[in-house]
């Protein structure tokens, strides 16, 4: 999965206040969720941005983690900062 267009809620540099907004970080502005983030913020290890994600053809809302033993479900929002098999981030 190629990364074009990141979000504030995908990245680092941003913390939520609720569902729909939050702070920049960096430049301590409200912004919302669903914002473009400037380029070179840093990505949010998400299972959506790992190497071993595949999405489901039917729905991208599924995907399952390629590099379990078991290959289990796993959502593409999920965050991955424990993740022994993250594999960083495609962008």
């Amino acid at each position: 999965m190629k990364v074009s267009k990141v979000l504030y809620r995908d990245v680092i540099n941003y913390s939520p206040i609720d569902v729909i907004k939050g702070v920049d970080l960096l430049t301590k502005e409200i912004v919302m969720a669903d914002d473009l983030a400037p380029a070179g913020y840093k990505l949010k290890p998400k299972c959506k941005f790992c190497k071993n994600f595949l999405a489901e053809a039917k729905n991208d809302s599924l995907g399952t983690c390629q590099a379990s033993k078991t290959k289990f479900m796993a959502y593409p929002d999920m965050i991955a900062t424990t993740c022994k098999d993250y594999e960083g981030s495609i962008i």
